[in-house]
């Protein structure tokens, strides 16, 4: 379970990729973030903003239109 769940349904591109890194930089390493989006491109945003950062992605999936990351706060 993560420590934070962010929820950012109903939100348009660029917004849901800009709160969670704001909430990122809020968190402790080592802690983990659930980011719930229903924006389509978040499903590419999200993967490819923290292939570029120190952050981990734990697991993302996606249900009815739902798009769901797990996130592990980096160093």
């Amino acid at each position: 379970m993560a420590d934070i769940i962010l929820d950012a349904s109903g939100l348009i591109c660029p917004m849901p990729l800009l709160k969670t890194k704001l909430q990122l930089n809020a968190m402790q390493p080592g802690e983990e973030l659930e980011v719930i989006a229903t924006d389509a491109g978040s499903a590419r945003d999200i993967p490819a903003f923290l292939k570029l950062s120190s952050h981990i992605l734990i697991s993302t999936w996606e249900t009815d239109g739902c798009y769901r990351f797990v996130i592990r706060r980096g160093s």
